[in-house]
């Protein structure tokens, strides 16, 4: 809230106290855990660096950072919205917290245009889909995210409300006429367009892998793929729409409403009270990319398996039923066939 909202109107703000910390600290917890595992697997345990792997990278690198934002915050809606922590890092929290959820909003639809030029343009993505174009596209994504949030070392800080200080999720209310262009900005360039593209690519893979499964009814095994295919594609699609579009949807109604209706004390505070109850979803979806990237195949469920067992201070392992099980050492270690993350899959072999 603000501080001429809090004078004109009574706001609610006693639900922050639970709803903000409780789900916060889940996603923390979990955020934390899948991305690690994530990155683990493919820095530790990949050998072939393909465009995709260096995409996924990116994008966990981006959640992982995106979490790492979120204890400030726990703490601070615990404590009733007070900021013990000062002006500078306030403007930091803030600004990792935006730079990376629109890094991965950015990074998905990067995997989402990767995908799109290898299902409907075949011969095209034998020249664009490359390692070396995949980190040209990556060190791009980070430098327009940073650009484009940099004016939050401006508008977001620290201010004082009843006596307690603050950090404005957004800005102080002497600037906030400023900010509104600024926030419609970010909604339009960070997400309506990337989400578009999005939509697009999956819209247009789903024909194309539509019509082939049609087509290929007779061969059983290629039509259960294509389906597969198409599950995911529309798995992918719906998270990213239940993650990212209601929340910019509150999030443009509350700044309209603080602008052009700021005495509409009832609107108000509907309009704060769905932005902050939609926040932990936009959250959330820091824990969704690494479920549906390991969820996606039977390989790479085996290799979220295999990473688990490799993190364990002594890995089990099921011994071989072989005749030179008896007389080996009893040491096991975990292997994995080179290849891209998309293909291999770790396997436990006994040596």
């Amino acid at each position: 809230f603000w501080m001429e909202d809090f004078q004109i109107c009574p706001l609610s703000t006693y639900y922050k106290r639970i709803l903000i910390p409780v789900s916060y600290s889940l996603v923390f917890l979990l955020g934390l855990s899948l991305n690690g595992v994530l990155l683990w697997c493919v820095i530790c345990r990949t050998r072939r660096w393909s465009n995709t792997v260096i995409y996924l990278t990116n994008l966990a690198v981006a959640d992982l950072l995106f979490v790492l934002a979120l204890p400030p915050l726990i703490i601070s809606d615990a404590m009733g919205n007070f900021w013990p922590f000062g002006n500078i890092f306030c403007k930091t929290v803030r600004f990792v917290f935006l730079v990376n959820l629109h890094c991965s909003i950015m990074f998905v639809t990067c995997v989402s245009v990767h995908r799109f030029i290898g299902v409907c343009y075949p011969i095209a993505a034998v020249r664009l889909r490359t390692r070396k174009f995949a980190i040209l596209a990556s060190g791009s994504i980070w430098i327009l995210a940073n650009a484009e949030i940099s004016p939050t070392f401006v508008f977001a800080h620290t201010g004082v409300i009843n006596n307690m200080t603050v950090c404005f999720e957004m800005t102080g209310p002497t600037q906030f006429d400023m900010f509104f262009p600024y926030g419609l900005f970010l909604v339009i360039a960070g997400f309506l367009i990337p989400f578009l593209v999005v939509v697009t690519c999956y819209c247009s893979m789903i024909k194309v892998l539509y019509c082939g499964a049609a087509d290929c009814i007779s061969n059983t095994r290629k039509q259960r793929v294509r389906k597969k295919c198409l599950y995911t594609l529309l798995t992918v699609c719906l998270m990213f729409a239940v993650c990212f579009v209601p929340y910019h949807i509150v999030r443009t109604v509350y700044m309209f409403v603080r602008v052009y209706m700021p005495g509409n004390c009832h609107l108000l505070n509907l309009a704060m009270i769905t932005f902050k109850v939609w926040k932990p979803v936009v959250v959330l979806n820091c824990c969704v990319n690494p479920l549906i990237y390991f969820c996606s195949s039977h390989p790479k469920r085996l290799k979220f398996r295999a990473c688990l067992l490799a993190l364990k201070p002594r890995t089990m392992c099921v011994r071989s039923s072989s005749s030179s099980s008896s007389s080996s050492s009893g040491k096991y270690q975990l292997k994995h066939e080179p290849g891209d993350i998309n293909q291999s899959a770790q396997v436990i072999t006994h040596t």
